[in-house]
């Protein structure tokens, strides 16, 4: 037990003191997850399911506890040309994403009750979202004035969330996690001032609260079948921003989404699995406007209008045990992208993804071995300016992700 002391604090250090965004809204919670392609709601059966579905917990025969990290690559690319009339220059744009690691650790496990047969408690910290680009400012000068200024994002949370699941019958099970969420959003991007253009740099951070609900019921020896709610979770941020030399406080109320999974598990054989999810988030209530109200006097209000839609995730996925110590994985989901063209903007990336997955797991003695890897091909959004009220940034945008997770769990009575 003193092991797992120690391991429980040095991830909370970690996790505390390094973590970043998650990439883009992927399915990256944990390497059996992904490399299933995320179609995981049905099926639960790790320590993952704190996320996934909490009810997925009555699974585990022993208690265990894990770790894994996940490391997301974003490779985005911006194509934009206009020739306008003499005496101003051509815009001629064709620039791509830094390649950046977003690196996020995460803690997971669970433990039996002796106390209560069939209850069982978890706790996990982990990054379940964000978002995140940066761009070569020598690149967009031309959308700056000449001047070459920082164009970066990053949005992310981390979830503080102790959870319990209780078997009910042999058929059906229920569990629910608190989510605690640590927010961070920091933004660099160009502001014109007059005809001056100045670089804009915020940093806020904040906490939030919402909850997971899940269900899990056995059908046939074949079949089960689960269901997952998250509700939307709203923080107030709080930071800094400067806007060349001047500085002020600021608030800023964001959310994350609520959303609502259905998936099902069906083992034709022994050895094979085949998972199916479907994901509603609503969008349309979490990332529609974010309004941030400046404290310094001069400062005023700002809003960024993003608009977002509600969208509809499509997962599918498939495990094969080869013997009792090695399973291998793969998966497939289509993840439309919920902004608009008229809000779409570099900084807030969303695109529509096709993505495939593959994975395996190795057992020996009480540790499991896990790792998942995952391609997301992007579809070029074509944005064309229409309207000079509109917020959109015209010409080309293109974003393929790719994403690695590995971890390392020990199972123990």
């Amino acid at each position: 037990m003193k092991f797992i002391y120690i391991v429980t604090l040095m991830m909370l250090f970690i996790a505390i003191g390094t973590v970043f965004p998650n990439g883009l809204s992927l399915n990256s919670i944990g390497p059996k997850g992904l490399g299933m392609g995320g179609a995981f709601v049905g099926l639960a059966n790790d320590y993952t399911a704190i996320y996934w579905n909490p009810a997925g917990l009555t699974q585990m025969q022993k208690n265990f506890i894990g770790v894994f990290g996940t490391d997301v690559i974003p490779l985005g690319s911006y194509k934009f040309y206009k020739q306008l009339p003499a005496p101003y220059p051509t815009i001629d744009i064709n620039t791509e994403t830094k390649t950046n690691h977003y690196i996020s650790p995460n803690l997971m496990g669970y433990y039996h009750c002796t106390l209560v047969e069939n209850l069982i408690f978890g706790l996990g910290v982990y990054v379940p979202a964000g978002l995140g680009t940066e761009w070569e400012g020598e690149d967009l000068k031309m959308l700056s004035g000449g001047t070459a200024l920082k164009w970066k994002s990053k949005i992310g949370v981390i979830n503080f969330s102790p959870a319990v699941a209780y078997k009910f019958s042999e058929q059906f099970s229920a569990g629910v996690a608190m989510n605690i969420f640590y927010g961070m959003f920091d933004m660099d991007n160009p502001a014109q001032i007059g005809t001056n253009w100045l670089q804009y740099t915020e940093s806020s951070t904040g906490l939030g609260y919402g909850v997971t609900i899940g269900a899990l019921a056995e059908l046939h020896d074949m079949l089960s079948i689960g269901a997952s709610f998250r509700t939307k979770t709203s923080v107030t941020m709080s930071g800094t921003a400067k806007n060349g030399t001047m500085e002020s406080d600021f608030d800023r109320d964001v959310a994350w989404p609520m959303w609502i999974s259905g998936g099902a598990a069906f083992r034709p054989m022994d050895n094979l699995v085949i998972t199916a999810d479907a994901q509603f988030s609503q969008w349309s209530e979490s990332e529609d406007k974010f309004i941030t109200e400046y404290k310094a006097a001069g400062w005023g209000k700002d809003t960024i209008t993003l608009d977002w839609e509600d969208a509809v995730q499509i997962r599918f996925g498939v495990g094969y045990k080869i013997d009792e110590s090695l399973d291998l994985r793969a998966g497939f989901y289509i993840d439309p992208a919920p902004a608009p063209e008229k809000t779409y903007n570099i900084l807030f990336s969303s695109i529509s993804y096709n993505a495939v997955s593959i994975g395996a797991g190795y057992k020996f003695d009480s540790f499991v071995i896990d790792l998942g890897l995952e391609y997301l091909l992007g579809k070029d959004r074509e944005i064309v300016a229409v309207d000079p009220a509109d917020e959109r940034m015209p010409g080309t945008h293109g974003m393929d992700i790719l994403a690695f997770s590995f971890g390392v769990g020990y199972e123990f009575e």
